[in-house]
């Protein structure tokens, strides 16, 4: 649904004032001032239905607590050497702003091999990401432009995609749904380039599976997308796998400050030294044993269960194709 009506936000928000103190504490973080934009966002979620919105809403505050999300930001992943080998290998990045001002997220979806350090180091950095785009960077713009702005959007590069992604669908599956249960109607539209043949043909399976409000924010652009996303930001807000045509348009380059996935980067620095200095202590010189933070990775619903489940069908049938291909070459 589009819109959420004035009624359901006002009930959503009295109920949501007679939470106890904790949760009103950590509702703060969440809406940073802009209650009734953040009630809209759990109402879109849970389709304008008041008690569902209350119950997500609810749950996503005690997760917060029970994790302690709201001081994520003060426990930089350390040493930096480590933090930049999860930075090398779990490829996302701010590349700049669009023409409205939103904030432009870069995946590298097909590159990423998220075989630096464990699983909760991915989820932490994740988290960590999310939170600085909610606590400062989004007031940032907000403030900026004179006007609220609460989302971004999201290019995600499939170049590199191969079969052997299917391994992380467990660890992408947590981070979706930790998405999709506390930072809910976050983007705009999800801009998806560089798209192989293995993507094309897993998105015609999983496609018909989404929800018509998630199908309505994907656009799946030409080649590297770059005329089309020009349309809405300049180029200098293009991630560097946009700006050039051909197959080496998704290749890191050597200057990695302009490589938004390096911990070079500007954002990068900037994301790291705000949470050193949020952290105040020295910094180790080695990780920490178990991570510097444990964070509950829900489980997924039924319908994310089910969109795995035929991403896994249609990714091992396109790796039987390429075996019986193998072998008809080798013949």
């Amino acid at each position: 649904m589009g819109c959420v009506s004035h009624e359901a936000i006002n009930q959503l928000k009295a109920m949501m004032d007679q939470v106890d103190e904790p949760l009103k504490r950590t509702f703060q973080n969440v809406h940073q001032g802009y209650i009734v934009e953040t009630l809209d966002r759990f109402l879109k979620a849970r389709d304008g239905i008041v008690a569902k919105a209350h119950k997500m809403l609810l749950d996503s505050l005690n997760w917060r607590l029970e994790n302690g999300i709201d001081d994520i930001l003060s426990k930089p992943i350390v040493p930096a050497n480590f933090y930049k080998g999860v930075r090398d290998s779990q490829l996302i990045g701010v590349s700049g702003y669009t023409k409205e001002g939103l904030p432009v997220f870069a995946l590298g979806v097909g590159l990423s091999t998220f075989d630096k350090a464990s699983v909760q180091y991915y989820v932490q950095s994740h988290i960590q990401i999310n939170e600085y785009r909610d606590r400062v960077i989004l007031p940032a713009v907000t403030k900026k432009t004179g006007r609220y702005v609460g989302k971004c959007v999201k290019i995600l590069d499939m170049s590199g995609l191969k079969l052997s992604a299917l391994n992380q669908i467990k660890l992408l599956t947590a981070i979706s749904t930790i998405d999709d249960l506390n930072y809910p109607e976050k983007t705009l539209t999800y801009y998806i380039v560089n798209v192989p043949y293995v993507f094309s043909a897993c998105w015609k399976v999983v496609k018909p599976l989404l929800h018509e409000r998630t199908k309505l924010k994907v656009q799946v652009l030409q080649g590297n997308g770059r005329d089309e996303l020009l349309k809405i930001m300049d180029y200098s807000a293009l991630p560097h796998f946009c700006r050039k045509e051909g197959s080496r348009s998704s290749k890191r380059g050597g200057n990695t400050s302009e490589d938004c996935y390096s911990l070079d980067h500007p954002f990068h620095q900037q994301l790291y030294n705000y949470m050193k200095k949020q952290s105040g202590n020295s910094e180790p010189t080695r990780p920490l044993k178990h991570g510097s933070v444990h964070v509950e990775m829900p489980l997924a619903g039924p319908k994310k269960a089910e969109l795995c489940k035929a991403l896994e069908s249609e990714w091992k049938r396109l790796e039987n194709q390429d075996w019986l291909h193998d072998i008809k070459i080798h013949d």
